[in-house]
């Protein structure tokens, strides 16, 4: 794999195995994390993860970089069920712009529906995560189900199209 992304203010590219120590870095924020599962604050463990994620079909994690290719945070494709993918891992660090977040969904829906060619998404949300519930939402995002920590949301390829101009101004 070698996916680079390229977008309006930031990039995506693949993750490699020298961005073990800025994932752990990110993933042990506590503030970052609060609503994502526990990741150790070992960068050797992240090292194994990375390569074993490296010898993975069907999955796609990316690192989010500013214009100056400085890591600014994660996102990952996986999940997969047919035509169908999961998003997440996405974390973006502190401190940036509104337009960050924004475009990076962008570019992960682009690449996901455009590149990969799913035609739908699907994803969760920790039901006390409010703000990205919203965004999900704003996006156009159908809230399907729902557990004791989670709501269960689904996207569709031709939501993102409906959407798409909207969003491109906004950044």
């Amino acid at each position: 794999m070698n996916n680079f992304i390229e977008g309006k203010y930031i990039n995506l590219r693949d993750v490699e195995l020298s961005d073990a120590e800025f994932i752990v870095n990110i993933r042990t924020n506590v503030k970052k994390t609060r609503f994502l599962h526990p990741t150790s604050g070992d960068v050797q463990q992240q090292v194994e993860y990375l390569r074993k994620y490296k010898t993975r079909d069907k999955e796609w994690y990316f690192i989010i970089m500013d214009k100056q290719n400085l890591p600014i945070g994660t996102v990952r494709i996986y999940d997969v069920k047919g035509d169908d993918f999961c998003w997440g891992s996405w974390l973006i660090i502190d401190d940036m712009p509104p337009q960050i977040a924004l475009e990076s969904a962008l570019l992960i829906y682009d690449y996901a529906f455009n590149v990969l060619g799913f035609n739908k998404a699907h994803f969760d949300v920790r039901k006390g995560n409010i703000q990205v519930q919203r965004f999900h939402e704003m996006f156009g995002a159908i809230k399907t189900s729902e557990d004791e920590l989670d709501y269960f949301y689904k996207y569709d390829k031709n939501t993102y199209l409906e959407k798409l101009s909207k969003f491109q101004r906004m950044i």
